[in-house]
């Protein structure tokens, strides 16, 4: 990602700006504008987030509809639970993986700075 990276220095050797190559610039500036980046969590935010899970207690119901699901015993309330619980499953998972992408992200702006 990074081709050129070049850094100004004040008078004691502290990094005070950064000069970039277009492309790259081009690049930062693309990726800041992703509406998939979670730029409101902090990094310990985020690493909680895309390491959570349901409780035990959604997870046992899960599974106990799950199985009763394959065996053909669901009434329809508890398809309609079934359901619920599989779509919250997966909005959890697409929270974790942007989770993920924002702190790679991350990780990749803090190897520039470096």
């Amino acid at each position: 990602m990074v081709q050129d990276v070049r850094f100004l220095t004040d008078e004691s050797g502290e990094r005070v700006a950064v000069l970039l190559d277009l492309a790259t610039y081009q690049q930062l500036m693309a990726s800041n504008n992703d509406p998939e980046l979670l730029t409101s969590l902090n990094s310990h935010e985020l690493t909680a987030l895309a390491e959570s899970a349901l409780s035990l207690e959604t997870q046992a119901h899960l599974t106990d509809l799950l199985e009763r699901n394959t065996e053909g015993q669901l009434l329809t309330n508890e398809l309609a639970d079934l359901d619920q619980l599989l779509a919250q499953v997966d909005y959890l998972n697409i929270l974790k993986a942007r989770a993920r992408y924002t702190l790679e992200h991350s990780s990749q702006i803090d190897a520039l700075a470096s």
